[in-house]
C-alpha cells in the first residue's frame, strides 16, 4: 500500500523542519544577546509572507499537478534550509572578522540573508504542508471518515514524534558539541532528507493512481470530452456511440477556434490580488468559517515551543538541553492528545470533540496564568513594557557601532554584549517558569485534539477542487494571528512584560473556543451537550450543511 511510504516521507520532512525550527531560536538569541526582540522580528517576516502569500500558494496548489507541486516544494524548502545552515556556519566561524568588514556591514547581510532564505523556506514548506496533510493524505486514506481520522492521527503521532526527536539531537549536539557542528548537522540531514523524501513521493504517487487527476482536472477534461462529442453529433448526424469511428480523429478539424485573446499587462499584474481577494471570499462562505476562525485564534499566544517562549526560557536560565527535553515531554503529550482525539470522536463525535478539547486546553492554561504571579516571576508592573522600544528608538543605550548597525537593519535590540544565555544569571526561583511549561505541555493534549478536529472538518466539508485555496487562507489566517502576538511581543520585549503576554494569550485562546462553540451549537443545537452512542452518533451529530461554493 501507499500508506508505508507516506509516513516514511512525511516523517524524513517534518523532521528536517523540526530541526531548522528549534535551532534558528536558539541562533538568533545567541547572534543577537538577551533580546526577544530580533527573534519576534524574524518571526514577524515569516508570518506576514505567509499572510499575504497564502491563498496564493493554495491557488498554485489547486492549479498543477500533485507530484509537481510535492517535488518543486520538497526541492526549495530543502535547499534553503542547507543555504541558511552554510551562512550561519560561516558567521559562527569568523564573526570576528565578519565584524570588521565595512563596519559589521558584511555580517548584517549575512542576517539579512538567513532571514530572507529562511523565510522562502518556510514558504515552500507552507505550500508542502497544504498538498501532503491537507489533500493527499485524504486521497490516500480514501472518502472514509473513520480511515481518514486514523490517518491524521498516525500523521499527527508522527508530527509529535519528530518534535521529541529533533530537538533531543540539535539540542543535544549544541550543548555538547558547538553551534557550527549543529549547524553542519542540519545542513546534513536536510540533503539526505530530501533525497530520500524524493524518492518515498515518487512511490506513494505510483501506487495510488487516484493522486494523478485533480477534481478540477476531471471536470474540465469531461467538459472538452461533452464538447467534441456535440460537434461530431453535428456534423454527422449519430450519436458518439452510434459512430464506429474514434472520436479525436472525426473532430480534430472541428475544433479548431479562435485563440483566446490575450490578456493586457495590467491584467497579469493584477492576477495574483484578485486569486488572493476569491481565495478569501471563498474562505468566508465555508460552513466551517467559525471552526477555521477558531483554529486561527489558537495561534495569538506566546503559550507555545516557539522561537518566543524559547528565547524566554533562554533569558529565564534555561538552556539548549533542557528546553529540548521540555520540548520532547511536549511532543509525548501531544501524542496523548492525538490518541484521546481518536477516542473520543467513537464516542462522542468529531463536533463534540472539538469542544471538550477546547475546555480541556483551557483548563490546563490557567497554570501559566497562576505562573504570572509565582515566585521568580520577572513580571514588574512598575516598568513600562515599552521601555526597551523606546530606549532604542529615542537613542537613549550606546550600543557598539557594529551591534548598532545590525540592531537599525534588523529593527533589534541589542545588547551591550553578546554573552551566551549560559553566562546570564538566572532567577531566584524556578517555581514561575515551571508553572508556565506545565500549564503549556499539560494543553498540549487538548490543543492537538483540538485540532484534529478541525483539520477534520475542513477536509470534509471543503470540495476537493478548492481544496488547496482554502487551506492557504487558513493558513493565512493563523500567520495573522501569529503576526500580531510577534507585534505584541515587538512592543514589549522585555521579560518584565512577558507575564502580560501570557494573560493576553490566554484571553485570545479564550475567544477562540467561544467561536467554536458557537459553530458547534449552530450545527448540534442542545445534542451538543449530550454524549451519544457511536450508533446515535452519526444519526445525532451528521455533519456540518455542504460548502458554499463561490
Amino acid at each position: 500500500t501507499a500508506s508505508a511510504p507516506f509516513k516514511a516521507s512525511f516523517g524524513f520532512n517534518l523532521q528536517g523542519d523540526r530541526m531548522w525550527n528549534f535551532a534558528v531560536a536558539v541562533f538568533l538569541v545567541e547572534l543577537y544577546g538577551n533580546s526577544l526582540l530580533l527573534t519576534a522580528v524574524y518571526g514577524l517576516v515569516v508570518a506576514g509572507s505567509v499572510l499575504l502569500l497564502g491563498a496564493i500558494i493554495g491557488d498554485w496548489v489547486d492549479r498543477n499537478p500533485r507530484l509537481k507541486v510535492a517535488q518543486t516544494s520538497l526541492i526549495v524548502q530543502n535547499s534553503c534550509v542547507m543555504t541558511c545552515g552554510i551562512i550561519l556556519m560561516v558567521v559562527f566561524q569568523f564573526k570576528e572578522q565578519l565584524m570588521e568588514v565595512y563596519n559589521g556591514w558584511l555580517l548584517t547581510t549575512c542576517y539579512i540573508l538567513v532571514i530572507s532564505i529562511a523565510n522562502v523556506a518556510n514558504l515552500a514548506s507552507t505550500a508542502m504542508s497544504i498538498t501532503i496533510q491537507r489533500d493527499w493524505v485524504v486521497v490516500v486514506a480514501g472518502q472514509d471518515s473513520s480511515k481518514l481520522a486514523d490517518m491524521n492521527a498516525t500523521v499527527r503521532i508522527i508530527d509529535q514524534l519528530t518534535n521529541i526527536l529533533a530537538p533531543m539531537v540539535v539540542g543535544q549536539i549544541m550543548a555538547f558539541g558547538s553551534h557550527f557542528i549543529g549547524c553542519g548537522f542540519i545542513s546534513g540531514w536536510n540533503l539526505l532528507s530530501m533525497l530520500l523524501e524524493y524518492m518515498l513521493l515518487w512511490k506513494v504517487y505510483q501506487k495510488t493512481p487516484a493522486l494523478a487527476v485533480k477534481a478540477g482536472q476531471k471536470e474540465q477534461h469531461e467538459q472538452e470530452l461533452k464538447q467534441l462529442s456535440l460537434v461530431k453529433e453535428s456534423e454527422t448526424g449519430q450519436s458518439p456511440e452510434e459512430s464506429s469511428q474514434p472520436l479525436m480523429n472525426a473532430i480534430v478539424p472541428a475544433v479548431k477556434t479562435e485563440p483566446p485573446k490575450e490578456r493586457g499587462c495590467c491584467y497579469q499584474v493584477t492576477e495574483p490580488l484578485r486569486t488572493f481577494k476569491a481565495g478569501w471570499k471563498a474562505y468566508y462562505n465555508q460552513s466551517i468559517f467559525f471552526a477555521g476562525m477558531s483554529l486561527a485564534f489558537l495561534y495569538m499566544t506566546v503559550l507555545g515551543f516557539d522561537c518566543i517562549t524559547t528565547g524566554y526560557a533562554y533569558t529565564q536560565g534555561l538552556n539548549g538541553s533542557i528546553l529540548s527535553l521540555l520540548m520532547g515531554a511536549s511532543a509525548v503529550s501531544g501524542i496523548c492528545g492525538t490518541v484521546a482525539f481518536t477516542w473520543v470522536r467513537k464516542k462522542c463525535g468529531l463536533i463534540r470533540t472539538g469542544f471538550i478539547s477546547g475546555v480541556a486546553q483551557l483548563s490546563c492554561l490557567m497554570l501559566c496564568v497562576f505562573s504570572v504571579f509565582a515566585p521568580g516571576s520577572p513580571l514588574d508592573l512598575s516598568v513600562s513594557p515599552f521601555q526597551d522600544l523606546y530606549a532604542h528608538l529615542v537613542g537613549e543605550k550606546a550600543l557598539p557601532e557594529a551591534e548598532h548597525l545590525m540592531s537599525v537593519l534588523s529593527g533589534g535590540n541589542v545588547t551591550a554584549t553578546s554573552a551566551p544565555a549560559e553566562d546570564l544569571p538566572g532567577p531566584q526561583s524556578y517555581m514561575s517558569v515551571s508553572l508556565l511549561f506545565a500549564g503549556v505541555i499539560a494543553a498540549r493534549v487538548g490543543l492537538w485534539s483540538f485540532d484534529l478536529t478541525v483539520t477534520q472538518l475542513i477536509q470534509e466539508n471543503v470540495i476537493e477542487s478548492e481544496r488547496g485555496v482554502i487551506n492557504g487562507v487558513q493558513n493565512s489566517m493563523n500567520y495573522l494571528l501569529d503576526l500580531l502576538h510577534f507585534i505584541m511581543v515587538i512592543l514589549a520585549p522585555n521579560p518584565e512584560a512577558f507575564g502580560l503576554l501570557v494573560i493576553i494569550s490566554v484571553s485570545f485562546v479564550a475567544a477562540g473556543h467561544v467561536m467554536y462553540f458557537y459553530f458547534a451549537f449552530k450545527s448540534l443545537g442542545h445534542r451538543l451537550f449530550l454524549c451519544c452512542s457511536p450508533e446515535q452518533k452519526v444519526e445525532a451529530e451528521g455533519s456540518p450543511s455542504p460548502p458554499n461554493v463561490v
